[in-house]
C-alpha cells in the first residue's frame, strides 16, 4: 500500500514519538530502532494521532505556516512514505 492523500497514517506497532530528555531532543522509538527527526519531520509527525489523513495534516501546516500547500504535501507525502517503506509507520 502506498501513502496517498487519504491515507490515515499512524505508528506501527510498538513505534512511538516521544521527548528523550537524555538527547534534549524528540526521538521515534521501536523495538530496537531509534530516529531523531529533524524540525520539519517533528512537525508532522506530531500531527498523526490515527484519525487524521494526509490531506488534512498537509492542510494543517500549509496554514500553519502560510506555505504553498502543494510544496507542503510534497514534502509530507514523502517522508511518511519512506517512513512507511522503513516499518515505522502503517496506513
Amino acid at each position: 500500500m502506498s501513502i496517498t492523500g487519504t491515507t490515515t497514517p499512524r505508528f506501527a506497532r510498538g513505534m512511538r514519538l516521544r521527548e528523550d530528555p537524555a538527547r534534549a531532543r524528540w526521538v521515534v522509538v521501536g523495538p530496537e530502532r531509534l530516529f531523531v527527526p529533524d524540525d520539519i519531520a517533528l512537525e508532522i509527525l506530531r500531527l498523526l494521532d490515527g484519525t487524521r489523513r494526509v490531506d488534512a495534516i498537509v492542510d494543517e501546516l500549509a496554514a500553519r505556516y502560510a506555505a504553498p500547500r502543494d510544496a507542503i504535501a510534497a514534502d509530507v507525502l514523502a517522508l511518511l512514505t519512506d517512513l512507511h517503506a522503513k516499518g515505522v509507520l502503517t496506513a
